[in-house]
């Protein structure tokens, strides 16, 4: 047994080495924590807890089954709902983000159903669950740069002679950058090359859209098929896809992670729905967490920080290097201060950062606070490369 472990105990040091290796960060409370995703508070919204409690009592804490096996009338009530908000014909639930991209996509692009191999191309910097969605399909990805759309058209044209359906995926917030996806020129991408477009909104449900849905709402069947989750700006947790009914038919029979996973409790699909139906009266302080989002970040780029090309509430100080990011992120902690350290493989080499996602909660004692203590740690850093 010793031996047998010893490739993995190895893998773990070279991660050590460089500054890479992950652990679970201890159980304590900040006064100022810019770590998580919980973008509108809504983890600790009244209605929400009180929407899991009811339904506790009345249904239970566990799923129990499949929902091919035991379905339940509310699981069927918050589908109808979101299609109804993202202007599509129908919708599906999932328990995680991860577990929809996995399994929507790798049923999405099976070669075996589209009877040929599938011509895939993605953004670079999709989310790690987009890219295994495709391997599970064992589908090479052409994956062009970074919000380069000149570089996509490249690669359609290229491909334009070949008869294979054509998929391209994006985020439309990504969740590292901060920066906004152009869906305009993605679908009419699409639509001149035939292919069908996949946006996941993960980080922009409940934030940005005319009705706070996302912004595929604005541009309804467009899209073949949008992704978000509850676990972020709706302080809950699960996933739900928006599509066209022979998607959905096609996915409830082919989607390994929601054929074979237990549903949703009755809890979870409670706080889901709720969270849902508050998002449109939010939308005032949605504009309001954008606008702080903007004032700082031109207050952190007059310090000398690198943002890459942030525009929304998620905010990345590119400090490249992971050991000196690690190093700002520890003097943070020191002033109850909390931040994530992102280095690869969850961005490039060379770009590791630390990550700012602002919520409804901080106030403009906690945005200063954290200047302040950003302005200090560029003294440091800037003396430091001189």
């Amino acid at each position: 047994m010793k031996n047998a472990l010893r490739p993995y105990r190895q893998f773990c040091a070279t991660l050590r080495q460089n500054a890479l290796l992950r652990h679970l960060p201890r159980a304590q409370t900040y006064q100022y924590d810019f770590s998580n995703n919980d973008y509108l508070g809504l983890s600790q919204h009244p209605a929400l807890a009180s929407a899991a409690i009811e339904a506790a009592h009345a249904l239970g804490v566990g799923g129990t089954s499949s929902r091919l096996v035991g379905n339940h009338p509310r699981s069927d009530a918050l589908e109808a709902l979101i299609a109804q908000s993202k202007g599509s014909a129908s919708a599906m639930v999932f328990a995680t983000g991860y577990q929809a991209n996995i399994s929507v996509l790798s049923a999405l692009l099976d070669s075996k159903a589209l009877g040929q191999t599938p011509l895939v191309f993605a953004d670079k910097l999709n989310h790690a669950s987009m890219h295994a969605g495709c391997q599970m399909a064992r589908v090479r990805q052409q994956r062009f740069r970074h919000l380069d759309y000149d570089h996509l058209a490249w690669l359609l044209e290229k491909s334009k002679t070949l008869q294979q359906p054509r998929f391209i995926l994006t985020e439309s917030v990504f969740g590292m950058d901060g920066d906004v996806a152009c869906l305009p020129t993605l679908i009419k991408l699409a639509y001149q090359y035939n292919a069908l477009l996949y946006v996941d909104e993960a980080h922009a449900t409940g934030l940005f859209g005319s009705k706070g849905y996302g912004f595929t709402c604005d541009y309804g069947k467009d899209i073949a098929i949008s992704m978000g989750t509850f676990s972020k700006a709706l302080g809950g947790s699960g996933a739900y896809i928006a599509c066209a009914k022979p998607l959905k038919r096609y996915l409830m029979n082919r989607a390994n992670g929601f054929i074979y996973s237990t549903a949703p409790s009755p809890m979870q699909i409670a706080v889901m729905q709720k969270s849902w139906e508050l998002i449109p009266e939010l939308l005032p302080e949605a504009q309001l967490l954008l606008a702080r989002a903007t004032s700082l970040r031109e207050q952190l780029k007059a310090l000398g920080f690198q943002l890459g090309n942030s525009c929304t509430h998620i905010i990345p100080i590119i400090l490249q290097q992971a050991p000196k990011t690690l190093w700002a992120q520890r003097e943070l902690l020191k002033e109850d201060i909390r931040v994530s350290a992102i280095r690869p493989p969850s961005v490039p080499a060379n770009q590791a950062r630390l990550r700012l996602a602002l919520n409804i909660k901080h106030d403009e004692n906690a945005l200063q606070t954290l200047l302040t203590q950003m302005k200090r740690l560029a003294t440091i850093l800037f003396d430091t490369q001189k």
